[in-house]
């Protein structure tokens, strides 16, 4: 697969999200072997917890796949520039590669309002962002113009 197929699979998770009443937000984790061994979308309105991200949900999915805390031979795909909590979360995951589609002015931690990964943490992902990136603006647009 390419990468703009694992960001399709993201974008379905994300659509799903959205069918749920979520902010669509999907994303996959796939190790090195090209084998998909996490997937995640916003859960926060089903669940009602702060944590329950897309990325979060899938990390710790691909985890309990390894059965180890380090992914740094796995990427990240996800359809939403990460937040704090869950750029927090990639780094201590070691997560080798990030891909991201559409930039989030309000929480983005890749550069729209911070660079988390640019910070001293001693580990750093590759960042890749825009991967389709009018596809994942899209169905956040259409998630917002649908409920306003």
């Amino acid at each position: 697969m390419e990468n703009s197929d694992y960001m399709r699979y993201a974008l379905s998770l994300a659509t799903e999200a959205a069918e749920n009443g979520e902010v669509p937000v999907g994303c996959i984790v796939v190790d090195g072997s090209g084998k998909i061994i996490g997937r995640g979308r916003n859960r926060r309105e089903e669940t009602g917890k702060a944590t329950a991200h897309a990325e979060i949900e899938a990390i710790e999915m691909a985890c309990d796949v390894k059965k180890d805390w380090r992914l740094d031979d796995c990427s990240l795909y996800v359809t939403l520039e990460p937040c704090p909590m869950c750029a927090g979360a990639i780094i201590n995951a070691r997560i080798g590669k990030l891909y991201y589609g559409a930039k989030e002015p309000k929480s983005g931690s890749c550069g729209s309002i911070i660079n988390l990964f640019m910070e001293n943490y001693g580990y750093s992902p590759e960042i890749y962002g825009g991967l389709l990136e009018k596809e994942c603006a899209g169905v956040m647009r259409d998630f917002f113009e649908k409920i306003r």
